[in-house]
């Protein structure tokens, strides 16, 4: 049986757990991360397709990707490490004034938070996205500071500089129980060892429910499946991701873009949603989003598919992340409900994590903190989700 005794646990070596333990490597806090599979970035992450944005409506978001991007986009300089960031840029065209409405309307809280962002004309778009269908186009926002990253390069180069600061992992260990004494964590059971913390964070995604039942806890995270692919490379002829509001069969809207070896990346977001654990590709989705893509981008119709995937977004009621310490149980933080967003919001929600372990919160990351809080009132759904 193993054991030990740490400051921290954190539950979850994925987009979100990782970073989060790498933030508390850098400020000196002793921390061990666990996880079921055999090495980091094996559960969700490698699910991702590597967007990495800002561009949000809600604030909290807004400042936690900001960070996010700034560790993202520094990380080759720095390390000397190929995570394969590419600034691309997010492009959301319009074709209806419903959509050119809502964009417009959330332009003002965008920039009051830093977000690098305009409104630009159908020409600008054109420019952005050689090849897009002109008819009907009124123009689209457009996002240069936003890009991509691999999601398997990138966690794996937080993993290294995790360990180099100290950070202990245990892999394929299954969590029996977070532990609990008179209301206060005291550590973690696996079927492995018995692990000894006052504090543990629960970074475990679409699992987090079902973890935080063994403290006598449920929170509302509730997975849902999402489709996506990837093409063969090409000569690179866009870099920005595409991302078409536009409703469709079956589908609320669908994204893609071209990462720094040249491969397409595309997803779809189905409209009901495919609330559950399967992560059974189907064959759905590749004649339905297909249609979409090549009527808005003729170009992309040459391109042959080299890979399917299914993934799960750890969803909350408002599509909007839970972070924070539980009100029920001392000791116990949660770090999930990302929906979807965990890779580009995981370095950003990190520092914050840390910070609040430590007692160091900042004037931002209390405004992140009140927008991601657990006893919020849910209500509605992001303008961007």
């Amino acid at each position: 049986m193993s054991s030990g005794k740490y400051d921290v646990i954190v539950v979850g070596a994925g987009s979100v757990g990782v970073p989060i333990a790498m933030a508390l490597g850098e400020m000196g806090v002793k921390t061990l991360v666990l996880d079921k599979q055999a090495s980091p970035g094996q559960g969700e992450n490698k699910k991702a397709i590597g967007g990495i944005r800002a561009t949000h409506s809600d604030p909290g978001k807004i400042l936690t990707c900001l960070r996010s991007l700034e560790i993202f986009s520094t990380w080759e300089e720095r390390y000397k490490e190929n995570i394969e960031w590419l600034k691309g840029g997010y492009t959301f065209p319009v074709y209806r004034e419903s959509e050119e409405k809502a964009l417009k309307s959330i332009l003002p809280i965008q920039k009051k938070f830093g977000l690098n962002i305009d409104f630009v004309s159908p020409e600008r778009i054109r420019e952005i996205v050689p090849g897009i269908n002109p008819e009907g186009l009124l123009g689209g926002t457009f996002s240069p500071d936003d890009g991509s990253a691999s999601p398997l390069r990138a966690v794996n180069a937080f993993y290294k500089r995790s360990l180099s600061l100290g950070v202990h992992f245990r892999f394929k260990e299954g969590l029996a129980r977070i532990d609990v004494a008179k209301g206060k964590v005291i550590g973690v059971t696996t079927d492995k060892g018995q692990y000894v913390a006052p504090v543990v964070v629960d970074a475990a995604g679409p699992y987090s429910r079902e973890l935080s039942k063994t403290a006598g806890v449920d929170i509302p995270v509730t997975p849902d499946s999402h489709e996506a692919a990837i093409t063969e490379p090409v000569q690179p002829f866009f870099t920005s991701m595409v991302v078409d509001l536009r409703p469709g069969p079956e589908s609320k809207n669908y994204y893609f873009y071209q990462n720094r070896l040249g491969q397409v990346v595309f997803c779809i977001t189905p409209e009901p949603l495919l609330v559950g654990m399967d992560k059974r590709e189907t064959s759905v989705f590749l004649p339905q989003v297909g249609a979409r893509m090549v009527h808005l981008l003729p170009r992309l119709k040459n391109l042959r598919v080299r890979r399917m995937w299914r993934g799960l977004y750890p969803m909350s009621p408002d599509g909007t992340p839970l972070v924070g310490w539980d009100k029920g149980v001392e000791g116990l933080i949660h770090a999930t409900g990302m929906c979807g967003q965990g890779f580009m919001m995981g370095p950003g929600v990190g520092e914050v994590v840390a910070r609040l372990i430590q007692g160091k919160t900042t004037d931002e990351d209390r405004i992140i903190l009140e927008g991601f809080s657990l006893e919020r009132t849910f209500k509605g759904q992001e303008t961007l989700k």
